[in-house]
C-alpha cells in the first residue's frame, strides 16, 4: 500500500487540537485557583470554571493519543476516535481530521 500524506495531516491536527485542548483545560482550572484564591468566588462561578476542566484535559489526550496512532498509521480506531473527540473541542482542526484519517483507513495496520 503507497504511504500518503493523509495519515500524517490527520495525525498533526489531532495532536494540535489535542495539546490546545489540554492547555486550555489547565488554565481555565489555574483561574479558578488563582481566582478564589484572590477573592471569594461564590460557589457557582466556581463551579462554572472547574466542571469543563476535566472532559476537555480528557478529550485532548484522546486526540494526542489518536494522533500519535495516526502518524504511525497503527490503531484506525483510536485515530478515528481521537479525531471525533478532538472535534468537541476544535471542530475546524478535527474535522479535516475526521475525514483524513476516514478516506485513509486501508494505510493502517
Amino acid at each position: 500500500m503507497k504511504k500518503t500524506w493523509k495519515p500524517v495531516a490527520a495525525g498533526i491536527l489531532e495532536i494540535i487540537a489535542g495539546g490546545l485542548s489540554v492547555i486550555t483545560g489547565c488554565g481555565l482550572y489555574m483561574s479558578a485557583i488563582v481566582a478564589n484564591f484572590l477573592t471569594t468566588v461564590p460557589p457557582l462561578v466556581y463551579a462554572a470554571l472547574t466542571y469543563p476542566v476535566l472532559p476537555l484535559i480528557l478529550l485532548g489526550l484522546l486526540a494526542i493519543a489518536g494522533g500519535v496512532c495516526a502518524l504511525l498509521r497503527k490503531a484506525w480506531g483510536l485515530a478515528l476516535a481521537g479525531a471525533i473527540g478532538g472535534f468537541f473541542v476544535a471542530p475546524l482542526l478535527c474535522l479535516f481530521a475526521i475525514i483524513f484519517t476516514a478516506i485513509s483507513k486501508k494505510e493502517f495496520a
